[in-house]
Order: structure tokens, then sequence, then C-alpha cells
């Protein structure tokens, strides 16, 4: 259980559940296939915290979209009721406890009543007019002359936001890059523990032998990439200082995320880049061959 908080989408839990649903709904699934899909009933899933999470967040959903029966209802109530949120977040705090119960409260006071309000099914415009694809190796110049690289390992559309997921290099030369200059260089990211066995991790992330392979190979955990992400709608007041100067095919089962942050202006990568190895060191990442993450 991750929760940041005591409001009904304050969780990991509640926050998956709601806009599982929502994207649903918004993409135009029948309320038959929602309910399969997210059934309000969990027998064997959840223990009582989680539960709690998960079937407000349910509820939520069902009554903005209009599809909260008296049997929905009364489920609901029962495990409001039995108040697990409240008596854990007692446990550490009273105050927390009590603003939980405040919030179910005022929660069940809300969809006890019928939506007079149901909310429309929402379409988000795809984003087509792109500045930079997926692959593309971009260099710009700082302040000091020199050169840095990153690679656009993706372009990520979700619910009308379109973030350019850039991946940084340790390129750092007052000479315009190549593709071919990227063959020594780095690329950032970090090892994420694996609780699984060796055999799993290899299936749930093909490709991490390559990783493995610079630590002796004997070893067991998933890699993530350093992503830096740029909003379409914040990249059209810098995308100018950036150029495309060949492709660089990140290895798709490397691709997953090791750290993740929003970057809003180009001051940021001039902060960031501006000493790079500040950066790699406040923030624990480590530096793979390119040779290694990239399909070459």
């Amino acid at each position: 259980m991750a929760t940041d908080g005591v409001k009904i989408i304050d969780s990991d839990t509640a926050h998956d559940t709601y806009w599982g649903m929502m994207d649903l709904y918004d993409s135009g699934a029948d309320f038959e296939t929602i309910n399969k899909e997210f059934p309000l009933i969990q027998y064997d899933y959840f223990d009582n915290f989680d539960n709690e999470l998960y079937v407000t967040a349910c509820a939520l959903a069902f009554w903005e979209m209009g599809q909260l029966t008296e049997e929905k209802l009364g489920h609901i109530k029962t495990i409001i009721d039995k108040g697990a949120c409240v008596k854990e977040w007692t446990e550490n705090d009273e105050n927390y406890g009590k603003s939980r119960q405040k919030e179910l409260d005022k929660f069940w006071n809300k969809i006890s009543h019928p939506n007079t309000k149901v909310r429309a099914r929402k379409k988000f415009r795809k984003i087509t007019n792109l500045y930079f694809q997926t692959d593309d190796l971009l260099t710009f110049q700082l302040k000091d002359g020199n050169y840095r690289v990153v690679i656009c390992a993706s372009i990520d559309q979700y619910r009308g936001q379109c973030n350019y997921i850039l991946v940084p290099t340790t390129y750092n030369a007052n000479k315009k890059p190549t593709v071919e200059d990227l063959m020594d260089k780095e690329i950032l990211g970090r090892e994420v523990g694996s609780g699984y066995e060796r055999q799993t991790t290899k299936e749930r992330q093909p490709g991490i032998e390559r990783i493995w392979r610079l630590n002796g190979g004997n070893c067991n955990f998933f890699f993530g990439l350093t992503k830096l992400a740029v909003d379409h709608k914040d990249f059209i007041n810098f995308k100018d200082k950036f150029e495309k100067v060949g492709t660089l095919k990140i290895i798709e089962g490397l691709k997953e995320t090791g750290s993740f942050g929003y970057e809003e202006n180009f001051e940021r990568f001039e902060t960031i880049f501006g000493d790079l190895e500040h950066h790699i060191k406040i923030f624990q990442m480590k530096k793979y061959p390119v040779p290694t993450l990239c399909d070459i």
C-alpha cells in the first residue's frame, strides 16, 4: 500500500482504480465491460485497508458515470462502516484518523444521493504535429559552448497530455555530435531491486542480461532509465535549442523508468547538464555504455 493522504484518490490503489475505470469509460467501453474489469466486490486480492481504497475509488467512478445502484451502495456502505483506513491512520496519528473519517462521511453523503450531472465521456485530441520523434538523437549547446545530447526514448500521450521522454547521455564536447560520437559514451539509469527469481526477472524485462553482464552476469535486478519529461506545450518555448543529429534506438525492454522528472524550461537543462556529475551523485544514478543499451 502506498498512500499520500486521507482523501478518496490519494493512494496508488485508488488512483489506478479510478483512472483505469475512467479510461475505459472515455474510450467508449460499455458498462458491462467496466463492471467486469473492475468488479466492486473483491474476495482475494486486497487486505481490508486496500479494499476500502479500491471500493471507494470504484464508488466515485460509478457515481460520476451515473451507475451506482442500490445493490452497489449497500456493499460500499458495509466497507466504509468497517473503517479499516480510519483504524490504521489512527494508529499512526489520531488526527489523520479523524480526517479520514471526515472524508468518508462527506463522501458517503455525496454518493448516497443520485448524481444529477452525469459526467460526459471525454474525447482527448492526439497531438500529431510533434516537434521530434521517438529515437531522435538531440543535441543542444550550453553557455560554456559545449554540446550535450539526449535521446528521445518515447513520446507519451495520455488524456490530452503529450510528453517527450528524454534520456540523458554523458556526451560533452565542443564538437556537434554524430551518432558515431556516442558509441563510447554512456546513458544514465539505475538498478531497481527485483523480488523475483532470475528467470522471472528476465521474462519481465527482456534484454536485462545485457545490464547484468556489466556486473559479471551473476545478478538479479531490473533496470530503469533516467527520464526527463517535457510537455509539448512547454517545449514550444525552447524546442529551437534542440537539433536532431541522427537516431539511436534504446532496446525496448530497457526503456523502463528508473527515475522521472518534469522539466519546464531550458534553464533546467542548463542546471542539470551544466554539472552532470553532481546531478548523478545527488540522485544516485549510474552510467551505462551506449552500445549496451541501444539496438546497434
